[in-house]
């Protein structure tokens, strides 16, 4: 193709963006990237009646997310706008009408009634849906008397009776369809809205759209529009039909497999870059062992001819996994940065707030390579930012131990610490270690005693660092407070 190139992403507002969405979003941007060409957003927001409030500006916030800026579209601009189908309703009368007088298109005044009764029937004949074209041979007389009773038709499309059209897809090759297998289908409804058909056609050509990537479902519909283009005298853009992304169990990707909302998983506390990466190798790869790509990557090597046919798989572990790979690749400062708006929603609403960054920036490279998800840091990092632990006391005595020995490791370690004057974490691990020792103890007991103490956990960061981090007056304020709990516990 000599014309320039310009892709779009054409969503439509009936529900929040999930990772279908967005995949083929993402393969239309780098495609014109890689080209130099445009990607344009389109909002087809002609089924009034299904919109979701909301949905507009959660495409919108997704693809900002993720770094997919618009060169053309809502809140852009453009010299092709309006870039809402709602605001284009003439453009898609005109067309139609155009197409009637060419006698390419007719009326239509069959009622919904008679159309679920004729599909009721064919289904009992185990018959292929479709309009039987009852009207589409009516003479003018018959068409002014239905007028007459108030009939307002829809527009259907004349599909050719016999033949077959055939075009050549990017991704699939040669790709044909007889027309005995088409139906009429309806371009312009009786309230004056488009159909999918109409309206995408029409914003296509004046968009002057060079290359159409969408998922592998519309196949069949584009010997439809590859007629309507032939029918408005338009040259039809180059199509490019995405694999489907399928669940682990192979079936179609839906809810049940999980989270399929981008904004959820960004609620989640997955970093953008990662999910960029993931989503760019559902369908396509740069060969058989690159796993991490970064946008520029990406951009500079993205191909169609590296795209496959078969389905991809959407693996929700193998997204976390790569998730924990981004994260522990961020700076220390990075990580803190990213972190904070997660602990500020999630930690309880007693920890004041503004959260010290200070304080934080020394946490957060204690958990860092623990991380999969930003949702986790505030579980993981909790016990740094309340004043009260709530932990049984009996989680004072390790396995091994008597209530004695970790009486005696607490009071002990507690008199230690006190006179330590340096308390980093070299300081208190040349204390410490040698003191399990002289207390008849293994490392791992005392150790364990302290960390319960410390954090309230059985599990938690590196037991020198996290003592570091909390400081020297919190440790021993959480100790004597460990001491006091394990006394008050009766028996052994």
């Amino acid at each position: 193709m000599t014309k320039p190139i310009r892709t779009r992403f054409a969503p439509s507002p009936t529900g929040f963006p999930h990772v279908g969405n967005i995949r083929t979003a993402l393969f239309a941007w780098l495609f014109a990237r890689h080209n130099g060409g445009r990607f344009i957003v389109r909002i087809e927001d002609t089924d009034a009646a299904r919109r979701v409030e909301g949905a507009v500006e959660a495409i919108q916030d997704s693809l900002k997310w993720l770094g997919l800026e618009w060169d053309e579209g809502p809140g852009v601009g453009g010299d092709f706008g309006p870039y809402f189908q709602s605001q284009r309703l003439g453009l898609y009368r005109q067309a139609a009408e155009r197409l009637v007088a060419k006698g390419d298109a007719y009326y239509c005044y069959c009622s919904p009634q008679r159309l679920a009764g004729m599909r009721a029937e064919q289904v009992k004949r185990k018959q292929p849906p479709g309009y039987d074209r009852l009207c589409r041979c009516l003479s003018g007389e018959e068409r002014a008397k239905r007028e007459a009773e108030g009939i307002t038709p829809v527009i259907r499309f004349r599909v050719p009776l016999d033949g077959f059209t055939q075009f050549q897809d990017l991704i699939w090759g040669e790709v044909k369809f007889e027309h005995s297998v088409l139906d009429d289908m309806v371009l312009l409804k009786s309230d004056g809205y488009p159909t999918y058909h109409l309206a995408n056609v029409v914003d296509d050509h004046l968009m002057e759209i060079s290359h159409v990537l969408r998922a592998e479902e519309w196949i069949s519909s584009t010997p439809r529009h590859i007629l309507l283009y032939q029918a408005l005298g338009c040259e039809p853009p180059q199509f490019a039909h995405l694999p489907m992304l399928l669940g682990r169990d192979r079936a179609k990707l839906s809810k049940r497999h999980g989270t399929v909302s981008v904004a959820e998983y960004r609620e989640q506390g997955y970093l953008p870059e990662a999910m960029l990466n993931f989503l760019a190798l559902l369908g396509w790869s740069l060969d058989d062992r690159t796993e991490s790509l970064s946008r520029k990557e990406l951009i500079d090597n993205f191909s169609l001819e590296r795209v496959s046919r078969t389905a991809a798989i959407f693996n929700p572990d193998k997204m976390e996994w790569m998730n924990g790979v981004y994260i522990r690749g961020l700076t220390p400062e990075d990580f803190a940065r990213r972190a904070v708006p997660f602990l500020d929603r999630d930690l309880p609403p007693g920890v004041e707030r503004p959260l010290p960054a200070e304080y934080i920036k020394g946490i957060m490279p204690l958990i860092q390579e623990r991380v999969k998800r930003l949702d986790e840091v505030a579980g993981l990092t909790g016990f740094f930012f309340v004043d009260e632990l709530d932990y049984e006391p009996e989680l004072l005595t390790g396995k091994g131990m008597s209530k004695e020995s970790a009486l005696r490791a607490l009071e002990t370690s507690l008199l230690r610490l006190k006179k330590l004057t340096s308390f980093d974490n070299e300081s208190l691990e040349t204390l410490l270690r040698p003191l399990a020792e002289e207390l008849g103890l293994k490392t791992g007991q005392l150790f364990g005693t302290l960390r319960v103490a410390a954090t309230g956990r059985t599990a938690a960061p590196p037991l020198f660092q996290t003592m570091a981090v909390l400081g020297k007056e919190r440790c021993l304020q959480r100790l004597e407070v460990a001491l006091a709990k394990l006394s008050s516990v009766k028996g052994e």
